[in-house]
């Protein structure tokens, strides 16, 4: 299962290994501010800076098997910005293919 594989990553800000756990055609949903973006549109530089200012708190998966990975947690964004944050995540060939978040401001 990848859920505690991601979280050890993202908290070692390990990009390389982090990366590694998604589908070359992954797909990011944002249903917080309606935007989708693929890897194309995600660069290192940027997910190395979100995984250095981002602090996430009471991290837990709520359920994942072989086709889906559900989590949640309350993430505090380099801006001060809180949120209650509930991802799921779409596998496809045992990769993160999909997320589409849920966002609630705290």
């Amino acid at each position: 299962m990848l859920y505690e594989k991601l979280m050890s990553a993202w908290k070692a800000c390990d990009i390389s290994l982090w990366k590694s756990y998604y589908h070359e055609d992954y797909t990011f949903v944002s249903h917080a501010n309606g935007t989708t973006m693929s890897t194309s549109d995600m660069s290192d530089e940027m997910m190395l800076g979100m995984m250095q200012t981002t602090t996430l708190e009471k991290q837990r998966c709520i359920y994942e098997d072989e086709n889906i990975l559900v989590e949640h947690s309350f993430a505090t964004f380099g801006s001060g910005t809180k949120e209650a944050v509930l991802a799921v995540h779409t596998k496809k060939d045992g990769l993160i293919w999909q997320t589409e978040t849920g966002a609630t401001p705290i």
